[in-house]
């Protein structure tokens, strides 16, 4: 029976500095990759997102995101620029808060979490900026990964883990 090799970190080289990690032999797969992030915002807040001056918050955020993810190499240094060929961004209003989901998909040699989560994260803090006028106490929560598909590391779900 052989033993399942401890997961390392990629992106250093033998001496320890960071490296961006070449993929070049890599074979160009279908990869998906969903995240999540969530706008804790008060009532008020809640309720006034319709008259926003602004324009609609929620909108603003999708385009946000979907624009965040194209530029993620941009932003995270180590992060390969991919060629998109899908992106979509949800925002949608929950009980306390605005819920964002973000999903990215390429053919390519590497994954897209980054992008998903860069696409999360920006469409989170777009809703920030849209109503902070009325409440500095918002909170940005759980950016995270939610589930991803393709690739040598296989399928994740966070609902089940490794799939």
């Amino acid at each position: 029976m052989s033993e399942t090799p401890e997961p390392q970190l990629s992106h250093f080289d033998q001496a320890g500095h960071a490296v961006m990690v070449d993929v070049s032999a890599k074979p160009a797969t279908r990869r998906t990759a969903t995240a999540s992030a969530f706008v804790e915002l008060s009532t008020a807040v809640l309720e006034a997102l319709p008259d926003n001056p602004k324009g609609d918050p929620l909108a603003v955020a999708r385009f946000a995101g979907i624009q965040a993810a194209k530029r993620t190499a941009e932003l995270i240094p180590m992060c390969h620029p991919l060629a998109l060929t899908h992106v979509d961004v949800e925002a949608e209003i929950a009980a306390d808060g605005v819920r964002i989901t973000a999903t990215a998909a390429t053919t390519g040699p590497t994954g897209v979490e980054m992008e998903a989560l860069t696409a999360a994260a920006v469409a989170a803090l777009t809703v920030y900026d849209m109503t902070k006028a009325l409440d500095k106490a918002i909170v940005i929560r759980n950016v995270q990964l939610e589930a991803k598909s393709g690739g040598k590391s296989g399928e994740f779900s966070r609902a089940g883990g490794r799939v």
